[in-house]
């Protein structure tokens, strides 16, 4: 970190001063941003808890010495250690909400929000929307989402990880919603029982292991747990193909992530009719399923 730096600079300096200092760096945009400003932006504002609308005058304000310090020793650490920011400042957003996260669980970074925040239209019809499945919860981003888009449904959200369930634990009870958001250890449909779904959502592990090989240092600070799917991608997806039918309701659907492994699930599944979903924000690589789809799946 330079020594002459400008210790009590306006928040809009501050920022462009952390752009540049990140232009500089070899460092991955991946995270919920796409590059040095808006990673500069982020780390500012989340460090400082400032809501991202800012008005001109408030961007002039002079920050104190010491928020100035304490943000360019973040700054420092992106660079010299390549921690993603939201992992620095305990914090992301996903579907337009902030999240409590740190490394036992991945960033919420999936297409999958832009569906939430349509209620999965077309595709399911939100009054019969009443029990949901979140896999691989993780930060519990995506159950906690889906209780905000279906206000009368309850949703279980299952991680094999009792790590990242601590960290769910931490946003459910953030968002007052332990009475409809359910935190269940669960390997896949393990503990489960016979209970069935209106709509299970999965966001499993699915790189594969070539792409393991090849992540940029950001990655790697994520659980390899939440990652890493075998030789190609797939050895959780095919545990969900098999499993998912036995859960689902009448008319439920199942909407899957699996990223850069598209091409290896069709070439898989050459059989089962594939909807890819398409994305306004961009994202692809998630698949959705009907109930009937799956009703005599044992592959």
């Amino acid at each position: 970190m330079s020594t002459s730096i400008d210790k009590s600079p306006s928040l809009r300096k501050l920022i462009m001063d952390i752009a540049h200092f990140f232009r500089q760096a070899d460092i991955y945009y991946g995270h919920g941003t796409d590059s040095p400003d808006n990673e500069a932006f982020y780390l500012v504002l989340a460090s400082l808890d400032l809501p991202f609308e800012l008005t001109d005058k408030q961007l002039q304000q002079k920050l104190a010495p010491e928020e100035t310090m304490m943000i360019w020793k973040l700054a420092t650490r992106r660079v010299e250690e390549r921690i993603p920011v939201a992992y620095l400042v305990n914090k992301a957003w996903f579907a337009g909400l902030p999240f409590y996260v740190n490394e036992k669980v991945l960033i919420p970074r999936s297409p999958i929000a832009e569906l939430i925040e349509e209620s999965f239209a077309p595709w399911v019809s939100e009054s019969r929307v009443k029990r949901v499945l979140d896999i691989g919860t993780g930060s519990a981003c995506i159950a906690i989402a889906c209780a905000a888009a279906f206000p009368e449904a309850i949703i279980d959200a299952v991680d094999i990880d009792p790590a990242a369930l601590d960290v769910a634990r931490i946003n459910v009870e953030a968002y007052q919603l332990a009475d409809r958001v359910r935190l269940i250890q669960s390997d896949l449909y393990e503990a489960l029982a016979d209970n069935n779904y209106d709509l299970i959502i999965a966001n499993p592990p699915y790189v594969d292991a070539d792409d393991m090989q090849s992540l940029p240092m950001e990655f790697r600070h994520e659980p390899a747990l939440a990652l890493a799917a075998g030789v190609d991608g797939l050895d959780i997806v095919r545990r969900i193909i098999r499993e998912s039918g036995r859960h689902m309701n009448q008319d439920a659907v199942l909407i899957v992530e699996v990223g850069n492994s598209q091409q290896a699930m069709e070439s898989a599944f050459p059989e089962l009719p594939l909807i890819w979903l398409d994305f306004e924000r961009g994202g692809d690589g998630v698949f959705l399923l009907h109930a009937e789809d799956l009703a005599d799946n044992d592959k």
